[in-house]
């Protein structure tokens, strides 16, 4: 039997309301407030689900999106 080294990779979404004066001021925002632990992803949702042969590498994979 051969070895295989399989990369999973979860994508989860949770959305967050600021109030700012332009986009890139509401970025900033957001940024810090995640980087600080004022925003976390605690009970967000799970969007997208992949997969892929990371080794060995002559076996390498793209991403295979799973189903949820």
């Amino acid at each position: 039997m051969k070895k295989y080294v399989i990369a999973i990779e979860e994508s989860y979404v949770k959305e967050f309301e600021v109030e700012a004066e332009d986009s890139e001021e509401a970025l900033n925002l957001v940024e810090e407030k995640y980087r600080s632990g004022e925003f976390s992803m605690d009970g967000c949702t799970c969007n997208a689900v992949q997969m892929a042969i990371t080794e060995p590498s002559k076996k390498a994979t793209e991403w295979i999106e799973l189903k949820l």
